[in-house]
């Protein structure tokens, strides 16, 4: 399934999405404790918690690490964040990531 669809499937079902919410998401669909997930990512569980909750964002190269750690499309992912970084100061921005 491309980046596209696959991202694009999931928001149509659910809704916009944020970074958290994607990471909780996948905790759960997986029945993992926030502390075996984190561990799982290389996270603390307190990074992990200020993720999913949305308290931070992250930085494009982390998004790329989780995504990979979990086997998710890593420009899916950075887009999520980013968008996330946008919002959060107040931009009303859609982005949408090609590869070059």
């Amino acid at each position: 399934m491309t980046t596209k669809s696959y991202f694009e499937k999931l928001e149509k079902q659910y809704g916009t999405l944020t970074f958290g919410e994607m990471l909780k998401a996948w905790r759960e669909s997986e029945d993992l404790s926030q502390t075996a997930f984190a561990k799982k990512i290389g996270l603390s569980v307190q990074n992990l918690n200020d993720l999913e909750k949305g308290r931070r964002i992250p930085t494009s190269s982390r998004a790329a690490r989780i995504a990979k750690k979990l086997g998710l499309p890593e420009m899916g992912m950075i887009q999520l964040a980013i968008r996330d970084s946008l919002t959060k100061e107040g931009f009303k921005y859609d982005v949408k990531l090609a590869s070059a």
